[in-house]
């Protein structure tokens, strides 16, 4: 009898324990819920290591294979289309970067002229700031900039932009103002022929002395269609042979006709007759190279 009476009052005794405990946590369960502001939240601090010097190294490696990524299509491309090495399966090169890249003339064009641009500030600026275009848009405003210019616009854009790669606004916005600071009325008209001048300017690099049919006309620069193409040409590059009228429309029909050879598959001979015939300095073909042409177009042309 004195057992049992003790083991039911050691039961009762642990039920009122466990009675006064489950209580009190689910109040401060609930006491949490309402208030989750008081809540206390322990956070283990985690010490993270410096960079070793060869990982600061190999940081500084990979950040200049990122930076100069758009600058190595750009003279990939360049140099695929300078030897033509497209020949072999296709007939041009606006053709090639469609099927092999996906790229559209446009864009071709812009990243190769981004690599010319991207190679000169690589060329004038302090290595030791390392702050270079990241990609072609960035670099596409100063494309039509002497290259002394285009040192100068980057330079004043990684200013505004607190010592940091500029966006692409930023560059156009300097460019903008430089070039109000220098703006130069544009007479050229359309359908003018006109000269190209390099000056060492490497946009133009292999250009210099062509002539070319104005068929744009911008606030800055002409739109000129030559022997092999249509180029965006500032004016500074430019100069006008004066020809009457008709000298006009009749080497605008020369340049068509040199066009439409030149998209086609060419041997090596037949594109640098179509090249002399480019940088002529007269309206007119004489009688041969007229033979010439038509034999060729002939050949060529369907």
């Amino acid at each position: 009898m004195d057992k049992s009476t003790r083991k039911s009052k050691k039961s009762t005794s642990a039920a009122s324990d466990n009675s006064k405990t489950l209580p009190n946590s689910v109040n401060e369960d609930i006491s949490q819920q309402q208030d989750p502001g008081s809540a206390t939240i322990t956070v283990t601090a985690v010490e993270i290591p410096e960079l070793t010097e060869d990982e600061q190294r190999d940081r500084l490696h990979l950040e200049r294979r990122v930076e100069r990524a758009f600058f190595e299509a750009g003279k990939a491309l360049a140099e695929l289309r300078d030897r033509r090495l497209y020949r072999s399966t296709h007939k041009t090169f606006e053709e090639y970067c469609r099927d092999r890249f996906g790229h559209s003339r446009r864009q071709s064009y812009l990243l190769m002229d981004a690599a010319v641009v991207f190679e000169n500030l690589l060329e004038k600026c302090d290595p030791l700031d390392h702050i270079l275009p990241t990609n072609e848009c960035q670099v596409r405003p100063m494309t039509k900039l002497e290259p002394q210019e285009q040192q100068k616009v980057w330079v004043k854009a990684v200013e505004q932009a607190g010592g940091k790669v500029p966006p692409a606004r930023i560059v156009k916005n300097v460019v903008q103002q430089i070039m109000e600071r220098t703006q130069v009325p544009n007479t050229y008209q359309l359908g003018e022929v006109c000269q190209i001048l390099a000056k060492d300017n490497p946009e133009l690099r292999g250009k210099g002395g062509c002539w070319g049919i104005v068929n744009h006309v911008g606030q800055f620069s002409c739109t000129v269609k030559i022997w092999d193409g249509e180029y965006a040409v500032g004016l500074q590059h430019l100069k006008s042979y004066n020809y009457l009228p008709a000298e006009c429309e009749q080497m605008q029909v020369i340049c068509d006709r040199i066009n439409r050879m030149y998209s086609g598959g060419l041997e090596e001979s037949v594109q640098k007759f179509l090249e002399m015939l480019g940088k002529l300095n007269r309206a007119y073909l004489t009688a041969l190279e007229e033979k010439v042409l038509r034999v060729l177009e002939s050949e060529y042309i369907n």
